[in-house]
């Protein structure tokens, strides 16, 4: 209702005000980019419901400057105001957003006793630390059936709800950490001694206790949320044993791959930490996420800080049938060279409990000391070996048995020249992430959902891979919402004129407003992925990228409107030029660009991301306001239905988007923008030749007009 309402009323503003709807649009490009930002600084400043409530009373005042600006100031003001109290006077209840009760922190709080005693919110997430006073809580992802020790008590960290991490209480005793050794991801730690450490996800500190646990003398600790880093340095510094003030141990608060890109290397151990949770991982939530940690590009950034025979080990939680371990293994191979002394196959150990898989990659050979000791460690711990080099049948799936040795085979048909065969045949997709493609959890494959189908009574609705069924469903409503909105005003329209001649061709109304909203957003959301990792963090990209397109195309409209209705044509042609040619230069040489200056400081990244996206979304804000201007001339009657168009147009692209850059890539997403912004230069909005009324200066294509 707010976005009807509010699109309403911009629609008429563009109509009423139409001598000067470049400024109108621009002014809406200019707040929508300044509100990219707002929102962010809003979210670290208050938690998601008092924010919804800011939100609401600026909507009111919003309003209130309409009511103003129409001179109905007074009277609207007595019906507004009061709204406005009243927001601010509701009960908490009336404002609080309910979790979903299958979240992993719902159903922990149905246990006795269990409560949340904090909670911290950013845009990042929101935290909630959890205890319980009569049942302890558990959390040892992957631990042995074999083990004699438990874990110390425990603070549970949820994150949106999910994603569990804990606190352990630490007095400094190690040996109350036992129970870390008892998991799949202390491995590394047992075939050589670790002199550096670096653990990618910190979050409650296990990983590091882990390291803390096996004599690890350096130890690097990366965090992304500075909230959670301020759990274990200051709200429960106590609790955790004062964790990262001890000799020894370095917390960082940054994005994992920068933080390696700018690190000096030489670990002899770098550790990827399991922070998503089971249920959400099963699940398929994370089918549509981005995740730049587990693709190829950064498994070879990882392998080149490692030292000579040092291991890079990642965690990951068993699925069966199998589709994570199978990826990573896939992407882990991707990253290795093919040739050399020794090829990936010498280099892989792969091992599996009844919950967790870890993957070593090892800087160097695998050597047959260091198999012994994996199959000591194993045959004590119960796990089973699916994979080192010179591994037979016979000695996986021996503990944690399967019906058959899918994660042994799988290893030998990924290393083996039936490759390519088997990631065919395989029903889920296990082709190896990418920093273009970087969705690792996308494991649908659409010849398996029929069959997935007939499973769902029988506990197979995890496999469906929810996510992306999810993104289709969402692109369908979409396109059958937009034909809906956008078909049926022109035929109330086309039947109240009844008959007449068309001062405008329809069809180029359509065509021309429809590729705008596609490619607008095609290249906003395909630039939010190219320079997050030279940002090095999630919000900067969102932030900066979306802030920067917003607020110079919203100058580029405005410039627009400068133009002479001559000129108009001849402008819309440099601007595409523009697009066109500096999209293509982007495409083919901005992640070499950006990979040159990654090392620079904070503050003159963002400026060289603003400075780069300027000139191309200032070309991207005229294309718009040149369209409505020529409806303006001829037609304008059709200014709110092409307005319709590009909303809608817009609302399918963001979906699209997403869709095509798990298929082909973001590359692609932008090559298809350049494209579609070429058409748009086609299907220029043009008097129709059988108007009779039309200027026919203003006829035939847009740049002789």
């Amino acid at each position: 209702m707010p976005f009807f309402f509010a699109a309403n009323a911009i629609g008429l503003a563009l109509v009423y005000y139409r001598e000067r709807l470049s400024r109108i649009y621009a002014a809406d490009l200019v707040g929508a980019g300044l509100g990219c930002i707002g929102i962010l600084l809003l979210l670290f400043t208050l938690p998601p419901a008092p924010a919804l409530t800011v939100l609401g009373i600026l909507g009111i005042g919003a309003a209130l400057v309409g009511a103003w600006e129409l001179r109905q100031g007074v009277t609207i003001a007595w019906l507004l105001l009061p709204l406005m109290v009243a927001l601010l006077l509701l009960p908490d209840s009336w404002r609080t957003l309910e979790m979903s009760p299958y979240k992993g922190l719902s159903q922990t709080l149905r246990v006795s006793d269990t409560r949340v005693i904090a909670q911290r919110s950013s845009p990042l997430g929101l935290l909630s630390v959890v205890e319980s006073a009569t049942i302890p809580l558990r959390h040892a992802p992957g631990l042995s059936l074999n083990a004699i020790t438990e874990p110390p008590p425990q603070l549970a960290v949820f994150t949106d709800g999910d994603g569990l991490s804990v606190i352990n209480r630490y007095s400094g005793d190690t040996q109350a950490l036992a129970y870390l050794d008892q998991l799949t991801s202390a491995l590394p730690y047992h075939l050589r001694p670790v002199r550096r450490g670096l653990v990618l996800g910190a979050g409650g500190g296990a990983d590091v206790l882990q390291a803390l646990y096996h004599d690890v003398a350096h130890i690097d600790a990366v965090e992304l949320n500075p909230q959670f880093a301020r759990l274990l340095t200051k709200d429960y510094a106590d609790f955790a044993g004062h964790l990262y003030e001890r000799p020894g141990i370095t917390l960082h608060i940054a994005e994992a791959r920068s933080f390696v890109a700018g690190s000096a290397g030489d670990y002899d151990l770098i550790q990827v930490s399991l922070l998503d949770s089971f249920s959400a991982s099963a699940s398929g939530q994370y089918a549509l996420s981005e995740n730049h940690l587990y693709t190829t590009e950064a498994l070879g950034e990882f392998l080149q800080k490692l030292a000579m025979d040092g291991f890079l080990s990642i965690t990951r939680w068993i699925k069966l049938p199998p589709r994570d371990t199978l990826k990573l293994l896939a992407t882990s191979i991707d990253a290795l060279p093919a040739s050399g002394d020794h090829g990936p196959a010498q280099q892989l150990i792969n091992i599996r409990g009844w919950q967790t898989s870890t993957l070593l990659v090892k800087n160097g050979t695998v050597s047959a000391q260091d198999i012994e000791r994996v199959r000591a460690y194993c045959a004590a711990r119960s796990f089973d070996v699916a994979w080192y080099p010179g591994i037979t049948r016979d000695d996986s799936n021996r503990y944690n048995r399967l019906r058959d040795a899918w994660f042994h085979d799988a290893a030998v048909a990924l290393l083996g020249e039936q490759r390519e065969r088997f990631l065919d045949d395989y029903k889920f997709n296990l082709t190896p992430a990418t920093d273009d493609r970087p969705h690792f959890f996308h494991f649908f494959k659409w010849r398996t959902l029929k069959e997935v189908l007939q499973l769902r009574e029988r506990g197979g609705a995890p496999l469906t891979d929810a996510g992306y069924l999810v993104l289709i469903a969402t692109l369908a409503q979409a396109v059958i919402a937009s034909l809906l909105l956008i078909l049926l005003p022109i035929w109330l329209y086309q039947r109240r004129i009844r008959a007449g001649p068309q001062a405008i061709c329809r069809s180029t109304v359509v065509g021309y407003f429809l590729v705008l909203g596609l490619a607008f957003l095609f290249v906003e959301i395909a630039f939010i992925q190219k320079f997050l990792l030279f940002l090095h963090h999630p919000l900067y990209a969102i932030a900066v990228v979306l802030s920067s397109f917003l607020v110079f195309s919203g100058l580029g409209s405005a410039w627009s409107g400068h133009v002479s209705v001559a000129a108009r044509g001849r402008l819309l042609g440099r601007a595409v030029t523009g697009i066109v040619v500096l999209g293509t230069v982007y495409l083919l040489l901005l992640g070499t660009l950006l990979e040159q200056l990654t090392v620079l400081p904070d503050v003159a990244r963002i400026l060289i991301s603003a400075a780069l996206i300027a000139p191309l979304a200032f070309c991207m804000g005229m294309p718009f306001p040149l369209g409505l201007a020529r409806l303006a001339d001829h037609a304008p009657e059709l200014m709110p239905w092409a307005w319709a168009i590009n909303g809608c147009a817009s609302v399918i692209s963001a979906v699209l988007a997403t869709l095509l850059a798990i298929h082909l890539g973001f590359a692609t997403v932008i090559a298809m923008a350049l494209l579609l912004y070429a058409l748009a230069l086609w299907v220029f909005p043009t008097p129709c030749k059988e108007n009779p009324t039309a200027d026919s200066r203003n006829s035939g294509h847009p740049l002789m007009t």
